[in-house]
């Protein structure tokens, strides 16, 4: 073989081993960074992973919101109308989390079936839900709730 072609075939090699190198360290820093959407549906049925922060959201059950008397503690139930989920947050919610309204958390499943919540994200007006909790409540055959009006 020609000594400049080698040299040529030795350059582009090293080249595409480098964008491979490269390309590899960036999934690597993507995978660890993504945060997947599950319905309440999906984690019954076992398909969120455990011990990973995903994103949980749907409808906050009526009546389910229980707040500890000496901490900052809640603990309410998510639901997409078919299955429900128990989130645990520990922290202040946000000023616009009611009970009946779309939320998406983002936190870990524990080995309880329980998303233990790092952050809670609540609508930011009336008629906005998170379109993840959108095409999930679509999904299951359920339309959102329309917003009762006040005054």
């Amino acid at each position: 073989m020609n000594p400049l072609r080698k040299k040529r075939l030795i350059i582009i090699l090293a080249i595409l081993v480098g964008v491979g190198a490269a390309v590899g360290l960036a999934l690597s820093a993507l995978q660890e960074n993504i945060n997947l959407f599950y319905t309440p549906t999906q984690i019954a049925n076992g398909e969120a992973p455990h011990d990973t922060r995903i994103r949980a959201g749907g409808m906050v059950e009526k009546g389910s919101l229980q707040r500890s008397s000496d901490s900052l503690d809640v603990q309410f139930i998510v639901t997409d109308f078919n299955k429900s989920v128990t989130i645990t947050y520990r922290g202040i919610l946000p000023d616009l989390f009611r009970e009946g309204q779309g939320i998406v958390a983002l936190g870990k499943l524990n080995a309880d079936g329980v998303v233990v919540a790092d952050e809670v994200l609540a609508k930011h007006d009336e008629k906005y839900m998170p379109p993840e909790v959108t095409k999930a409540l679509k999904d299951s055959g359920q339309s959102a709730p329309t917003p009762a009006k006040e005054g």
